[in-house]
């Protein structure tokens, strides 16, 4: 690999943005892909824009046959993460779930009796309040964020910086009820409909999910789902 796409390579990892390098098998000219952006002696043509987006979503680098040989797709992803507002006992669950399915996760409750290291062994815990934490941990398109107290003074300081993020899910407790007023509180600060299309409320898919640890289920379930969605599924749902 050339200085130069190296040099940008490791600047797209060092700002968290997902990244892929195709490699013609035939000759050696490579391409770094970055979102929209591409660069390279390689042209990224559409095929081989599309195995970059797949590679990514799938997190498995493979080989394609494209216009110029074949192209071997290497996938450079972010980790991924799962933020979880509130350190009750469904999060007692879907911390050690999540963290199996490939999850760094973090519990965020400013409630130091919930949050502690007896209820959560292992697992990374802030007291910051959620906005502040975010600001601090900071958001991004491998990053999952999963609400949690019924209390709006937690929960929706972090839906407000989930939703100005580029987070690939986000999913609150609630009934559809607790749902319609939470909608209602973030339209007063601006937000609308395709932002509250984002949101997965109730959180978690409809498995009729009754226990802590079958609603854990249900969210990581759903989170997966929308992980690896097809893209054009994905921007429908």
């Amino acid at each position: 690999m050339k200085r130069a796409l190296f040099d940008a390579l490791q600047a797209a990892r060092a700002a968290k943005r997902p990244a892929v390098v195709a490699t013609a098998l035939g000759d050696g000219r490579q391409s770094l892909i970055v979102g929209d952006e591409a660069e390279g002696e390689l042209p990224a043509s559409e095929a081989i824009r599309a195995a970059a987006r797949r590679a990514l979503r799938d997190d498995k680098s493979h080989t394609i046959e494209a216009e110029h040989g074949p192209v071997f797709v290497q996938a450079f992803n972010t980790p991924l993460r799962m933020l979880v507002v509130g350190a009750v006992h469904i999060s007692q669950a879907l911390a050690p779930m999540a963290a199996l399915a490939g999850y760094a996760v973090t519990i965020v409750d400013p409630r130091r009796s919930f949050a502690t290291a007896a209820r959560f062994p292992g697992v990374t815990l802030t007291h910051d309040w959620p906005d502040e934490a975010i600001d601090k941990i900071g958001l991004d398109a491998r990053t999952a964020v999963v609400t949690l107290t019924h209390d709006p003074k937690i929960d929706d300081p972090a839906l407000e910086r989930a939703l100005r993020s580029d987070c690939f899910y986000i999913g609150c407790l609630g009934s559809t009820r607790t749902h319609k007023a939470r909608l209602g509180r973030l339209a007063e600060l601006g937000f609308g409909e395709k932002d509250f299309a984002r949101i997965h409320g109730p959180v978690g898919l409809d498995i009729g999910a009754q226990s802590p640890a079958e609603i854990a289920v249900s969210i990581v379930a759903e989170v997966t789902a929308v992980l690896r969605a097809e893209p054009a599924a994905a921007a429908a749902a």
